[in-house]
């Protein structure tokens, strides 16, 4: 992407140029006009000057060729014109070759901070000798960017070649946005893997693993209600879950990912979830209460994992496909072997819906064998044994249809939401660590069992092992990024859960992580919306009561300067590294300038924008949001690009 900054480049090595001709002017011990001369005099070569990320490096020399016993006079200048970075470095190191310093302190290697605007130019002096071995450069590690560089000249010395050079690893630091009396931050929560429910006064409530739960009444302030959910679950009801799980010490620590739904033919609340046990000895167990906070009671295993010839009678197994021996395909890949996963899942991780016909059907499974999906009977939110499965590449008689994953390829946390025309299918690809890479792929469908797929015809099967975490596969919504105004990066996004609200808005419910260097996780919720071509954008920011106009904004409220987030798929997310802001401007003749080119419109009497830059069209919507930590309202767009199904985030930049 260095073509987009020509332009500026020859600028600032013009500017390079004169600060060295000045630097040398003083630091040399000779008057402007002998530096001038010199400097005229040099070819190309035996200067340096690099640009990358709008920061430049220059290292000369006062000329290309000195006598055996003369000093050689160098000069070092550092530059940033990145307006969202300032930048830093540890002790340099120089490896020159054929010269050594003048006098002690000769040869400066170490700089302050250089923020935006600003450079620093370092004076040096050397001669001639053995340098010996110069060691290796500082390296930079944890959040942010970093950008390096070899700057070198060569020169001769008493008539043999010599060089100049040294490494710099420059650390780039994103200038965090304060807000002052415009600050405003949300009361989070900490639930991971959140099921979002909304009850019938109007509180919304999210369950997560480890059974917990928090509650709020506006998707921005929530309250943690752990130890209430907790002991919702009597002793008897915890006995029962754990019949069938290998108990491998920390219980709590087993429970996964609840499901909440309510059921208008029980009149009860219903949720459903994973008690996860060792060697794939897991299940989904259904729990009924009659208020949402419980008390619950255990009601009855939904479907059964890692079961073999002789256990499998505890099981469902035996009614779902009847009496006799077990099947073959459940040994030959089975837990003795070690092979379950390699063909049949692990039971965690439900999602339980209704579909427009009032049908209920419930998906499960994660990695290992792929996401299956079964039909229950609603009247006693069990499976439903009267409907039957094939057994074959996409499908098994018990654990009913697949609908996504297999081969352990890594995906889970599947979640099936209706908005608008189609039955949207979510995945959480990767791992969930922070540095896991974990991120939310979507597929759709018109019917709520399948088939799906991506914007680019992809489906979400995998029958032979891919390592699919950067894979363009599955629409992602967002991945690792950072906005001016986070101190810290948001990463590892996933298991989600979505709904459609009261007033037709929906949202997307998920816990994130951060560039912090912990596993410390929070939930956040974003409001989706519905592109011209029927797939879904979120909203760039955490939602604060935010709402799209049907008719869509004057172009004047469009017009103007944005920060962007490019949510490239192919990020070193084992590094941390983020997808950060860049610089475009929505010009009124519809061309955009900046960081890319190309030109931009938006559908008269509608919401949707388009933007085509970077080779491709990206479709989505406009409206006005709050930016996140502030009450500061502004301009934001959220698009996805037709030809390669990357999301595009856009703030309007304020005073």
């Amino acid at each position: 992407m260095k073509i987009r900054f020509i332009k500026k480049r020859v600028a600032v090595l013009l500017s390079l140029a004169l600060l060295a001709v000045t630097a040398l002017g003083s630091g040399c011990g000779k008057d402007n006009s002998e530096s001038d001369l010199s400097l005229a005099e040099k070819e190309p070569e035996t200067g340096f000057t690099e640009s990358q990320e709008k920061i430049s490096v220059s290292l000369v020399t006062d000329k290309d060729s000195y006598e055996e016993g003369e000093i050689v006079h160098y000069t070092l200048t550092i530059s940033n014109e990145n307006p969202d970075y300032s930048i830093s470095g540890k002790k340099f190191s120089y490896t020159n070759k054929g010269l050594v310093p003048a006098s002690e302190g000769s040869m400066p290697d170490i700089f302050d901070t250089i923020r935006t605007g600003d450079t620093v130019t370092l004076s040096g002096e050397l001669i001639g000798g053995n340098a010996g071995n110069p060691g290796n450069s500082a390296s930079l590690s944890g959040d942010g960017k970093t950008v390096s560089f070899r700057p070198y000249v060569e020169i001769k010395y008493a008539g043999e070649e010599a060089m100049v050079r040294c490494v710099l690893n420059l650390k780039m630091t994103m200038l965090v946005r304060q807000f002052g009396e415009n600050a405003k931050n949300n009361k989070t929560a900490c639930c991971h893997d959140p099921s979002i429910f909304k009850d019938t006064d109007g509180t919304y409530y999210i369950f997560g693993t480890h059974i917990s739960c928090s509650s709020t009444t506006d998707l921005f302030d929530w309250t943690e209600r752990n130890d209430e959910f907790k002991s919702a679950l009597s002793q008897e009801t915890r006995d029962k879950i754990r019949q069938w799980n290998d108990d491998s010490g920390d219980w709590w620590g087993n429970l996964w990912a609840p499901d909440i739904i309510y059921s208008k033919e029980m009149g009860k609340y219903l949720i459903y979830l994973s008690a996860n046990g060792d060697n794939w000895k897991s299940n989904i167990v259904l729990l009924t209460a009659d208020n949402v906070m419980g008390p619950y009671e255990y009601a009855g295993s939904i479907v059964y994992g890692g079961f073999d010839e002789s256990n499998y009678k505890e099981t469902d197994v035996e009614k779902v496909l009847g009496e006799g021996e077990l099947p073959e395909r459940y040994i030959t890949n089975g837990v003795a072997n070690k092979k379950w996963g390699d063909k049949f899942p692990n039971c965690i991780d439900p999602c339980a819906f209704y579909d427009d016909d009032g049908n209920l059907w419930m998906t499960y499974g994660s990695w290992s064998g792929g996401i299956f999906m079964l039909k229950l009977d609603k009247e006693t939110g069990l499976r439903d044994y009267s409907v039957s499965y094939e057994t074959d590449k996409h499908s098994d008689a018990y654990f009913g249809k697949l609908i996504a994953g297999g081969c352990y390829v890594s995906g889970e946390g599947s979640y099936i939401q209706k908005i608008g025309d189609y039955y949207y299918l979510f995945i959480s690809y990767g791992a969930l660590e922070a540095k896991g890479g974990y991120n939310i792929r979507v597929f759709r469908s018109k019917t709520p069992d399948g088939p799906y797929e991506d914007e680019l015809g992809h489906t979400p099967f995998y029958d032979s092992y891919s390592l699919n975490i950067n894979h363009p596969v599955g629409e992602r919504l967002f991945g690792g990024y950072r906005w001016k105004s986070m101190s810290e990066g948001q990463v590892a996004q996933g298991h989600n859960s979505a709904f459609v609200d009261d007033d037709g808005k929906a949202y997307i419910v998920f816990h994130t992580r951060t560039t912090s260097g912990n596993e410390g996780h929070f939930v956040k919720v974003h409001q989706l919306f519905v592109n011209e071509d029927g797939w879904l954008v979120a909203a760039p920011f955490l939602t604060d009561g935010e709402t799209l106009d049907e008719n869509g904004l004057d172009k004047s409220q469009i017009t103007g300067d944005y920060e962007i987030i490019f949510h490239r798929l192919d990020i070193n997310f084992a590094k941390y590294e983020v997808n950060e802001v860049e610089h475009i401007s929505l010009l009124e003749d519809g061309t955009v300038s900046g960081d890319y080119q190309g030109t931009w419109s938006v559908k008269e009497g509608k919401p949707y924008i388009n933007l085509d830059i970077d080779g491709d069209t990206f479709s989505g919507v406009a409206l006005t949001m709050e930016i996140e930590g502030s009450s500061l309202e502004t301009t934001v767009f959220t698009c996805l690009g037709k030809n390669t199904q990357v999301t595009l985030w856009g703030s309007r930049m304020v005073e």
